[in-house]
């Protein structure tokens, strides 16, 4: 039977709420390579000023039941000033963006400590979780920033066009029906087809500074965007509330913030570079949900495949810190509605485990 929750966290080590809230940080917030130094913008000629328009469009994707950060100002509040005078926002926000700078007043968040249900106890950091909620006024001038870095997404090729989740126009049902076009093309060709699905460890926890912001500024990117992306990354602060936790604010190490508007658009162009170019095969992701597919004369020949379109992955995926969560892949061998072969029952061996055939599965 799980014991009761005190309503106070009880780790080893730590005896007052400070030390509490000190163990949580490190446990939640690690130490993490620091994001390099930032660069000094006066001001930028592609820099176009922000707009009363755009403001509406940020606040209409904003929903008024989010919960607010440590300010207390929901999105109600802001949508009100917006319609009474649609110039405050640019007033305040048009000077950061301009010079590429992110304040470390919005960068201040509340960390929501909350149990994890039915845990035999609760003297382990790991029996709780953490949810973040960030300051309304910056989530807005994220979701400005999203905007038009997703202008210059195409030109630039910061996202690789088999990436499916995180982008407009760019659904669920686009990827199934990318995937299911090529299983047929395939099938059309006489070929045997395998599909190997993965899903990266950690997601945006994996994110790192330095790779990210060397990344985007090859891709041609306005400086000024460059710039605020580099501050948007580093001199985070948290405030940790639990019973009893004290009201102060620590410097945490933090990569892709979960909950910023900004965050999925970061991450899918943090990892467009493992969308490899093998023969007969394609690589489609939804985010960080990858699927390999690959077509050959047999299945056999697919295992090896794919075992080597696996390996080439992890090779590509280590320098920027991602990897692959191999408990949660999936392998489907694919046949057509007149099939009338057996179910190939061929596992895939990854990292020294094997991965039996599933008949269906979600994805």
């Amino acid at each position: 039977m799980a014991a009761p929750y005190k309503g106070f966290p009880d780790l080893p080590g730590a005896s007052d709420p400070g030390e509490v809230a000190e163990t949580l940080l490190h446990h939640f917030f690690p130490a993490k390579p620091l994001p390099p130094p930032l660069l000094r913008l006066t001001g930028h000629e592609d820099y176009t000023p922000l707009t009363p328009d755009e403001l509406s469009r940020a606040l209409a994707k904003s929903s008024n039941t989010s919960a607010p950060g440590p300010d207390q100002i929901p999105y109600s509040v802001w949508k009100s000033v917006h319609r009474l005078k649609p110039s405050i926002h640019p007033f305040l926000l048009d000077p950061l963006l301009a010079h590429g700078f992110q304040p470390p007043s919005l960068k201040k968040a509340l960390g929501i400590v909350l149990h994890k249900p039915s845990q035999p106890s609760y003297n382990s950091p790991s029996s709780f979780r953490v949810i973040v909620p960030l300051r309304t006024l910056s989530k807005i001038l994220e979701r400005v920033v999203t905007s038009r870095l997703l202008a210059w997404a195409t030109p630039c090729t910061l996202i690789h066009h088999l990436q499916c989740g995180s982008l407009p126009r760019r659904s669920t049902p686009d990827a199934a029906l990318v995937l299911q076009h090529n299983v047929e093309s395939f099938h059309c060709l006489r070929y045997k087809v395998s599909t190997l699905f993965l899903d990266v460890k950690g997601g945006f926890d994996n994110v790192e500074s330095p790779p990210l912001l060397s990344l985007v500024p090859r891709k041609g990117v306005s400086p000024y965007l460059v710039q605020w992306v580099g501050s948007f990354l580093r001199d985070r602060t948290c405030h940790l509330t639990f019973q009893g936790s004290p009201r102060t604010f620590a410097p945490i190490s933090l990569r892709v913030p979960q909950g910023s508007p900004i965050s999925p658009l970061l991450f899918v162009i943090y990892v467009s570079s493992l969308h490899l170019e093998v023969p007969r095969s394609l690589i489609i992701s939804y985010v960080d949900d990858f699927a390999v597919t690959v077509a050959s004369p047999s299945y056999r020949t697919n295992i090896r495949l794919l075992q080597e379109a696996f390996s080439s992955l992890k090779r590509k995926a280590s320098p920027i810190n991602i990897s692959f969560s191999v408990l949660k892949t999936e392998l489907i061998h694919w046949r057509t509605a007149r099939s009338n072969e057996a179910l190939c029952s061929l596992p895939v061996q990854l990292d020294d485990q094997l991965f039996y055939p599933q008949s269906h599965f979600k994805w």
